[in-house]
């Protein structure tokens, strides 16, 4: 029979420095994951930060620009086919609304 001392401590110490491996082990996959190193090389580069929010900014503005364009145009064309069906009361109100609309963007020539 082996004894314990020669196996490096007993049953449960192994288990115990095993459980503390494979938890050593997880930690470093998530961080691996989380790229944390990429994020703290980052940090000390402050020009390539500011480029990359900057960017990333531009592109938000942009992509927000070309939603509100595709919604209101929408919007319009609702009211534009609410309008044709003569509803009434909700009607004159909703011709109004387009008719304001066509005008700003008939005056509004950049």
């Amino acid at each position: 029979m082996v004894n314990d001392e020669n196996t490096g401590g007993s049953a449960a110490e192994k288990e115990q420095l095993n459980r503390i491996y494979q938890l050593t082990v997880q930690i470093a996959s998530e961080m691996e994951k989380s790229r944390i190193a990429d994020y703290t090389q980052l940090l000390h580069k402050p020009f390539r930060l500011i480029w990359l929010n900057l960017l990333s900014g531009t592109a938000r503005g942009v992509g927000i620009a070309i939603g509100f364009t595709f919604f209101a145009a929408t919007i319009i064309y609702v009211l534009q086919v609410l309008g044709a069906l003569n509803l009434p009361i909700i009607g004159d109100y909703i011709a109004d609304i387009v008719r304001i609309v066509q005008r700003q963007m008939e005056l509004n020539t950049y």
